[in-house]
């Protein structure tokens, strides 16, 4: 029966405007992100625009307490970043290798040993991750580490398969986020992609599959959504050979590849230079891989000592500007835009 009752149009609007408002709580009680990362042939797009993915190494991002003192210093931060051109960070979920590296311990791990998840942990992830979105960045989130693996901190088989079950489902809202398997490592990595994939197959899905200058196996390469290796570092002209890597990869798999880390200031432990670097040897570095198509994640030399370390800013941030070497690179970074266009 038709009505002109106006008491009955104010209901309807009433209960539409209340289904708007839980559709929006659900939305961002979940996480949901603005941000959307994709590929195209070998390029990003976020949104369906065209990305020009570049990134710097945080690894301790999940457990450094300046970073995440609160939402307006983490946003901070990112801005910062942004300001000299990072619009990805790269994030580890593990930091609990007794190397003595920067706010790394025991409990700095998102897994438990049977595969559940750290949920205090968790938690600060997701907040990251949100925020990045906040600002327009993207998370590569890192789930496994060599550095762990080699001091025997690793998860089993079946530990390890539900923790990737556990962190793709509870990630699945978050759209500006990226895996990256291992950090130098190939262990089960197609394996653990297509457990990621069957939860989530829209999630992009990378690994650095070994030590500087290891390029991935092509059952590995042909599976991955893109390809970030380390490429060669040694401080005898890397930045000839590593563009000659990334442009064979992009030939042979068509798909967009990452230099994850090029070359690097760093200590001489753990795989770092025998000799004098200097800034632009990066520059010139990332200008060729650039020019290649490829596209870079900076390495800062912080990590891999302790707060004792003058390579450390006392907030245990890789400030582009603690350092003036850094500085020069990131200055570079800042304005590279001019030179070239994705």
């Amino acid at each position: 029966m038709k009505t002109n009752n106006p008491y009955t149009y104010l209901n309807l609007k009433r209960y539409l405007l209340i289904i708007i408002l839980l559709l929006l709580i659900i939305r961002f009680s979940n996480g949901q992100t603005n941000h959307i990362i994709s590929t195209q042939g070998t390029n990003f797009l976020l949104n369906d625009k065209p990305f020009d993915y570049t990134g710097i190494s945080f690894f301790n991002a999940l457990y450094n307490p300046s970073f995440n003192k609160s939402k307006k210093d983490r946003i901070h931060w990112l801005k910062k970043f942004q300001s000299y051109g990072i619009n990805v960070i790269r994030v580890w979920a593990q930091w609990d290798n007794t190397r003595g590296f920067v706010d790394s311990c025991k409990e700095c791990t998102l897994y438990f040993s049977d595969g559940s998840l750290n949920v205090e942990n968790l938690k600060v992830l997701k907040d990251i991750i949100y925020d990045a979105d906040h600002t327009g960045m993207i998370v590569l989130f890192v789930l496994f580490q060599r550095e762990s693996w080699n001091e025997n901190i690793r998860l089993s088989d079946e530990a390890s398969d539900k923790a990737v079950k556990y962190i793709t489902d509870e990630l699945k809202p978050f759209r500006n986020l990226v895996f990256q398997i291992w950090n130098e490592f190939d262990y089960r990595t197609v394996d653990y992609y297509h457990i990621i994939k069957s939860i989530d197959p829209d999630r992009l899905v990378t690994n650095s599959p070994g030590y500087a200058g290891f390029l991935g196996s092509p059952d590995e390469n042909n599976v991955l959504d893109f390809l970030s290796p380390h490429t060669t570092r040694t401080t005898d002209r890397h930045w000839h050979i590593a563009p000659q890597e990334i442009a064979y990869l992009l030939q042979r798999y068509n798909k967009p590849v990452v230099d994850d880390e090029p070359a690097r200031k760093g200590t001489q432990k753990f795989g770092g230079p025998t000799g004098v670097t200097d800034p632009y040897d990066h520059i010139i570095h990332m200008i060729k891989v650039l020019d290649e198509g490829g596209y870079v994640i900076y390495h800062h030399n912080m990590f891999q000592t302790g707060y004792e370390s003058n390579a450390v800013p006392p907030s245990g941030i890789p400030d582009p500007e603690y350092d003036p070497y850094h500085l020069t690179v990131f200055e570079f970074l800042k304005i590279k835009n001019r030179y070239f266009e994705k």
